[in-house]
């Protein structure tokens, strides 16, 4: 009996918490809109609704948006509220950017702003104190290459086509990229294993992910298992390998768990989910791995999301993954 109430009281916590996942994430969505619309003050409240919806947890980078639409709209209390909490409670670090963010200038001239500085440089001082230097400036470059020419696809697409000639140029580029990428962090996880942000920075240590990532399916298993104990660790991020979990298990022909694998339609030029399982529980499982609601993640390519839908279409779906 105390088993059955532990697996109920289980699923009620996780249900919960995908709830609360998809109101913070809906705000949020609202917060952004509101600053790209140029109205700082409604976003500035979305932003405050959304922290209270998570019980006031919530990402530093969510945190530090809300200081620049506070800012913005010339609340400088609320916004140095937000730049402390991050400086000192989430130990934020990037001392270039804060420091030169034209959405945070009018906060200049205020006493409290040199303080913030201050501790966020004294983080930086800190967190970069045990890193491996070399191998910092390595990963990069490489995330330098890795990430310039995906940048660019977009704009080619739009000015050349999907299909055009200009468009598999491109990605030959990106291909051989990743080929020369994939040979410098492959040396790296061998001979060191999957190093933590401690080592390498944040930025490195996204850097081995999005390499193998974008590599072939042999060698996704091969550093699969690697990245599930380094996540089992704490020197690897959940959500980055639900992306790659995903990914290996379309290749190897199955179905994916966390719906992160989006493809076009040749023929209809329309955008869709690859073969998913449990369509109705998806944001429950991303949930879990710290992912947003998927109806927000697929509306980067203009989707809707439709469980009851999807689940008619997916046999389509298999059938096409399938050619």
């Amino acid at each position: 009996m105390k088993s059955v109430l532990f697996i109920f009281v289980l699923f009620i916590q996780v249900e919960a918490m995908a709830q609360n996942s998809s109101t913070y994430s809906s705000l949020i969505k609202g917060a952004r809109g509101a600053y790209e619309t140029k109205d700082y003050t409604a976003s500035a409240h979305l932003f405050s609704e959304a922290f209270k919806a998570a019980n006031d947890k919530a990402p530093v980078n969510d945190r530090y948006d809300a200081a620049c639409s506070w800012a913005l709209s010339g609340v400088a209390d609320s916004s140095f509220v937000q730049l402390f909490r991050i400086a000192e409670k989430g130990n934020y670090t990037n001392v270039n950017h804060i420091s030169t963010d034209t959405d945070l200038s009018s906060l200049y001239n205020d006493e409290r702003w040199k303080k913030v500085i201050d501790i966020v440089t004294a983080n930086k001082v800190r967190m970069e104190a045990n890193y491996d230097k070399a191998l910092v400036a390595l990963l990069d470059t490489v995330f330098q290459d890795d990430q310039k020419y995906r940048k660019e696809l977009k704009a080619i697409e739009e000015k050349y086509g999907y299909d055009s000639e200009e468009m598999r140029n491109h990605w030959n580029i990106i291909h051989k990229k990743d080929s020369i990428n994939l040979i410098k962090v492959s040396t790296v996880l061998d001979e060191r294993g999957w190093l933590s942000a401690d080592i390498i920075g944040n930025q490195g240590n996204n850097t081995l992910f999005l390499v193998i990532q974008h590599s072939d399916l042999p060698t996704q298993e091969k550093y699969l298992p690697m990245m599930r104990e380094a996540v089992k660790k704490g020197n690897a991020k959940a959500n980055s390998l639900a992306l790659l979990e995903d990914r290996v298990a379309l290749r190897r022909g199955g179905k994916q768990i966390y719906g992160s694998q989006v493809t076009r339609d040749s023929e209809t030029n329309e955008y869709y989910v690859l073969p998913l399982i449990d369509p109705v529980n998806v944001d429950t499982r991303r949930a879990e791995v710290g992912l947003g609601p998927l109806s927000d993640y697929i509306s980067n390519w203009g989707m809707t999301w439709d469980a009851e839908e999807y689940i008619r279409k997916l046999p389509e779906y298999e059938s096409k993954q399938k050619k």
